[in-house]
């Protein structure tokens, strides 16, 4: 076989070994479940007969060894979530070390979900058990960090812990904790979070490389994502006591901060979407105005963007069929999967009807 060579990051690496991690990659994506399995199962009559479902999938396993506790959603949820970051871990252990940094980088945004449920159960006193069984340890904080810090039932305290640790989130959310505890409102420790989680990863993802710059455009979508549904936020908030600047996250594709701040201080959803006319968020932004003209919802508008993201990434394995793209396709392909699943066994669960819970997924 030939050993010409093809760039993972900034080290030429054989074509033999991408090749080879791409063929995995590729295997694996070709098991993500299809359409047809979805209306399978929201037709389930109950959440044993879903269990049977998954269980000729590749999530029989999974279910092999949390079903002894009973045929309950939330056993179905545990066994999903381990499959998924067995998934992630799997990618990461074979890929080359430039692309795994690329993935890491984007998959840090684990990290910070697991830090503010960490930080949510410490404010609200929640038990040990109930948070763990909320992680999604995929980031680089490992499971058995992240549950000492579950442990620690003092927001200051965790604060204190990770800046002993050297985590790069401690600096912010110390700056931000006179603010938390003189409303006693979270708030401005989450934005720390996802303000630090925008700035490292923007400069993690730095060359010029083609697998740096694909990751580099996942990024850059998911931040301007994350700054336009605050825009659509703003529109909802008393302007003369927020400065909106403060919100914006550095590192998107569109969203710059000039335009940030000219959204922001708009007063309708019209204008915004008009001045966003020229932009790959125009037609996603335009079906999310029909149904908020139905619902005035601004979730609206944060489900059409995210839908426009996840359908991006998937490309990015089409648009980079021999480089990291591939593997940022398999992980979202893996993480919508995952999300699609857990809202038909929690609509199942509760009984709610399938046209609803049909609305709610994400097809791709």
């Amino acid at each position: 076989m030939s050993e010409a060579v093809v760039t993972a990051g900034n080290t030429a690496v054989p074509e033999t070994d991408a090749g080879y991690a791409n063929a995995r990659l590729r295997g694996m994506r070709s098991h993500l479940l299809p359409r047809e399995f979805y209306e399978r199962l929201m037709e389930a009559p109950d959440v044993a007969q879903m269990v049977k479902d998954l269980m000729e999938t590749g999530y029989g396993p999974d279910l092999e060894g949390t079903v002894v506790h009973g045929f309950t959603a939330a056993v179905i949820d545990e066994a999903l979530k381990e499959n998924m970051i067995r998934a992630y871990r799997k990618v990461l252990s074979f890929v080359h070390p430039d692309a795994r940094k690329l993935l890491s980088t984007l998959l840090g945004e684990w990290d910070v979900f697991n830090i503010k449920t960490i930080l949510r159960g410490a404010h609200n006193h929640v038990s040990f058990e109930e948070i763990k069984a909320s992680f999604f340890p995929a980031g680089y904080l490992a499971e058995d960090e992240l549950e000492g810090l579950a442990r620690i039932d003092d927001v200051r305290a965790a604060v204190d812990t990770m800046a002993m640790w050297g985590l790069v989130y401690a600096m912010p959310l110390r700056r931000a904790f006179p603010d938390y505890a003189r409303d006693n409102d979270l708030a401005p420790l989450e934005l720390a979070l996802d303000l630090q989680y925008a700035q490292w990863a923007s400069s993690r993802l730095t060359g010029e490389t083609p697998d740096v710059e694909i990751a580099r455009r996942v990024l850059g979508m998911q931040i301007d994502t994350t700054n336009l549904v605050m825009v659509f936020r703003l529109l909802k908030a008393d302007m003369e006591s927020v400065n909106a600047e403060s919100y914006f996250r550095e590192g998107g594709r569109v969203i710059k901060r000039e335009l940030f701040l000219e959204l922001a201080r708009f007063s309708d959803v019209d204008e915004v979407i008009d001045r966003l006319k020229l932009t790959p968020y125009n037609d996603a932004l335009d079906n999310a105005a029909l149904r908020f003209l139905e619902t005035n919802s601004i979730p609206v508008f944060e489900r059409e963007l995210e839908e426009l993201l996840m359908r991006r990434a998937l490309m990015a394995g089409i648009k980079d069929p021999h480089g990291v793209g591939v593997a940022i396709a398999y992980l979202y392909g893996k993480q919508n999967e995952i999300t699609n699943l857990r809202i038909v066994v929690k609509g199942n669960s509760v009984g709610m009807p399938i046209d609803r819970v049909r609305e709610e997924l994400i097809l791709v």
